[in-house]
C-alpha cells in the first residue's frame, strides 16, 4: 500500500545525504518542523502542494514524486512488536510507562486522551557528561471522551 512512499523516502534519504542535509535545513526552507518533515519524507504524512513544491526545489524530485508527497498515506505501518532496538525501546516506553501516563493524564485532565492529531514534537540532543541524552517533548491536544 505504500510502496511508493517507501521508495520515495528512501531516496530522500540518499539525496538529503549526498547533499549533506538535516531535516532542520529541509523542515526550515518548507516552514514546517523538523519531526513533521522528516515523518512526510517517511511516508507517514501528507503535504500541502506548497510544502512538497519546496521539497522537490531542494532535492530535485520530479513530478510523480511531488505529487506522492501530497497523497494520504497508509500511517503506522511498523511491525508490532517492532524489531528495531530504537523503535523498540519507544514500545518499551509505552508498555512500562503506559499505564502510568493515563491514570496521570485522567487526573490531571479527566476522562479522554491526548490526541496524536493535534500533535507536536521535539527532539534535540542534550549535553549530559556522562553521555549525551536524547530530550524529546511531545504535546497533544487534550480530547474528552463524549457522553452520549
Amino acid at each position: 500500500m505504500n510502496d511508493e512512499k517507501t521508495a520515495l523516502g528512501r531516496k530522500i534519504l540518499k539525496l538529503k545525504k549526498a547533499k549533506g542535509l538535516k531535516w532542520a535545513d529541509l523542515a526550515n526552507r518548507i516552514g514546517m518542523s523538523p519531526t513533521w518533515t522528516c515523518a512526510l519524507c517517511m511516508g507517514q504524512m501528507s503535504a500541502e502542494p506548497h510544502h512538497a513544491e519546496g521539497l522537490a526545489d531542494i532535492l530535485g524530485l520530479d513530478e510523480e514524486e511531488t505529487a506522492t508527497l501530497c497523497e494520504i498515506p497508509f500511517r503506522g505501518a511498523v511491525q508490532m512488536p517492532p524489531t528495531d532496538p530504537l523503535i523498540y525501546r519507544f514500545y518499551e516506553l509505552v508498555m512500562v510507562y503506559g499505564p502510568s501516563w493515563k491514570e496521570m493524564i485522567h487526573e490531571e485532565f479527566g476522562d479522554g486522551i491526548m490526541s496524536a492529531i493535534d500533535f507536536d514534537m521535539t527532539m534535540e540532543r542534550q549535553p549530559d557528561q556522562k553521555g549525551d541524552r536524547v530530550r524529546i517533548g511531545m504535546t497533544g491536544k487534550f480530547l474528552a471522551y463524549k457522553r452520549y
